[in-house]
């Protein structure tokens, strides 16, 4: 019998440790290895139904070998390493690697595009550069980080640039026969840097300690439950990294990590059900497209939870997978950012039963209650930093602000960008500090939060500030409409006042002739006139099809839909 289809309790049994917190993340790695060594680590899917795979004990030994290959080329302890590798057993073995050396791999949302990943590690300044082929060709050809990289390795063939190919340090490694010591260190060392999506403005690297992903792993353990023996199917091989710590293995998709969206739903259903997944980490646009696919003829029967994470799930999506979980399985969708994560989390059942009516009303998108021991506070609003924590600053239940935390899951700050660091942080006097997450929401009687947007987007007008999320889902319930954005356009007086007029922009759920044009735009003027909320818009504007980020296709860039939005209005008036 192997691990992945042994009694879970019997796993358990085995894993008595499992609880153990270490300051490296990666010292989990050998402890796994030593307990339950069969047990499946890491497994990649090639096509439908091929898949390859390291047990623990492989993985552990491949990140052995591949941490004394990097030490020997000068790889040190703090080294920030740029990787840009493909999920897959090379990216696990490296990235373990790093960790177990003590070097601080950049990781880059590989959907920035080039000109955002150059400036990221423009800024980032890293040392060593570990790559495939044509994230090489692409260093060499655009200049990026050539003033700092000393170090590269290529995955895959190297052409016409020096350094070292894994295959080749691989092949002359011998795997350590006492394995590698973990580098051990003090709990403020930099473990990571992770640059944000960039999707309201340029892109920020959070740094992450050895302490802040050690927090993670018990925040996630204590929200979902996560239990060892488990195997997840993870569209985002950042959070695989947690596994080990996990007790649980990694299942990656045949699909590319950079643009989920388009990932092959039938694919990701077979390595979830071939591997015996249990857990299922995803954004809410390839749940759409999974629920959209499956739920009629496809069932999930081996998942005991999902995760819905970089954007709000929409109730169509939850009741959709629902049914193709079992009956006890849930959809959860924990709220947070690159710099904080988690803050608050609530299960597809309460959205259903509870709150998405409300939302459908105005009243913001529930993102659940606090996760222990996070402070979450909402405060007044202002795009100044605030230099100092004030009890002043906190509004009463009900009103929207901002939304700051105080958690040990917060990073402290963002890479060389001290203004960007004081505009989003505000030191307390016990020497910590709240997190401004830039996003604006309020409290309920229950005590849960509830999310009407981003700071940047609400738009100011004389009756007081509109927020997108509240506004928008009023009208993303007709049935012909995929998606609203609020945005605000200038005009006149109102221009020299600072404000705005709202302008709404509409992407139809479908191509629309000219009758049922008129008739949808009739339909949401006539909406908009019967909210309270909504009586202040100006203008209502049908959009071909927004712009999206690459990687969730799930957050719309609402400032190049304001200057469309602009740009229409311009027009008619000369």
């Amino acid at each position: 019998m192997t691990w992945l289809l042994a009694p879970m309790s019997s796993i358990n049994n085995s894993m008595h440790h499992s609880y153990q917190k270490y300051t490296n993340v990666s010292a989990h790695l050998p402890r796994m290895a030593a307990e339950v060594p069969e047990m499946p680590a890491v497994t990649v899917q090639h096509g439908a139904a091929a898949f390859e795979s390291w047990n623990f004990a492989e993985l552990n030994a491949e990140s052995n070998r591949m941490a004394v290959a990097l030490t020997g080329i000068g790889v040190t302890p703090g080294m920030r390493t740029a990787l840009m590798v493909r999920p897959g057993l090379e990216f696990f073995s490296l990235a373990f690697a790093l960790l177990k050396i003590g070097a601080a791999p950049v990781f880059i949302d590989p959907g920035i595009g080039k000109q955002g990943l150059k400036d990221c590690l423009d800024r980032a300044r890293p040392e060593a550069f570990i790559g495939i082929t044509r994230a090489h060709a692409a260093r060499v050809l655009l200049h990026w980080a050539e003033a700092s990289v000393e170090i590269n390795v290529t995955v895959g063939p190297r052409l016409f640039w020096g350094g070292e190919s894994y295959e080749a340090l691989r092949a002359r490694t011998p795997i350590p026969v006492e394995g590698f010591p973990v580098y051990q260190p003090q709990p403020d060392e930099t473990a990571a840097i992770l640059f944000t999506s960039g999707s309201t403005g340029s892109p920020k690297g959070a740094v992450y300690t050895h302490a802040i992903f050690a927090e993670q792993v018990e925040a996630l353990r204590m929200m979902f439950g996560i239990e060892p023996g488990e195997q997840d199917v993870s569209t985002f091989p950042l959070f695989a990294l947690f596994g080990p710590a996990l007790g649980m293995g990694a299942i990656i998709p045949d699909m590319d990590a950079s643009r989920p969206a388009q990932a092959n739903p039938s694919r990701i259903i077979n390595a979830a059900n071939l591997r015996g997944a249990t857990n299922l980490y995803a954004s809410p646009a390839l749940l759409a497209k999974l629920a959209r696919y499956g739920q009629h003829t496809e069932r999930l029967p081996t998942l005991r939870r999902v995760i819905s994470a970089g954007a709000p799930a929409e109730p169509q999506m939850l009741r959709a997978l629902s049914r193709m979980l079992p009956r006890d399985a849930q959809i959860h969708t924990p709220y947070g950012a690159t710099e904080c994560l988690p803050v608050s989390v609530i299960g597809s059942r309460e959205i259903l039963e509870q709150t998405a009516a409300l939302t459908e009303q105005g009243k913001g998108v529930c993102v659940g209650r606090p996760v222990f021991p996070d402070s979450v506070r909402i405060i007044r609003i202002t795009d100044e930093p605030i230099d100092a924590w004030s009890d002043e600053l906190v509004l009463s239940q009900g009103q929207i602000g901002e939304i700051a935390v105080k958690s040990p899951v917060a990073s402290a700050e963002y890479f060389d960008q001290p203004d960007k660091t004081r505009q989003a942080k505000i030191p307390t006097t016990n020497g910590g500090f709240y997190h401004r997450m830039g996003d604006v929401g309020y409290f309920d009687e229950q005590g849960r939060l509830w999310y009407c947007g981003r700071k940047s987007h609400r738009v100011r007008t004389a009756s007081g500030d509109l927020f997108t999320i509240p506004v928008e889902r009023i009208f993303n319930k007709h049935a012909l409409v995929r998606r609203t954005a609020l945005v605000g356009i200038r005009d006149g007086r109102e221009e020299r006042n600072g404000l705005q007029r709202p302008v709404l922009c509409v992407e139809p759920a479908r191509k629309l002739n000219p009758i049922e044009r008129r008739t949808l735009s009739g339909d949401l003027w006539q909406l908009a006139q019967q909210t309270p909320l909504a009586r202040e818009l100006y203008r209502i504007r049908l959009h071909h099809g927004f712009p999206m980020d690459v990687r969730h296709n799930s957050k719309i860039f609402r400032e190049k839909l304001a200057a469309w939005a602009q740009e229409q209005e311009d027009d008619e008036k000369r």
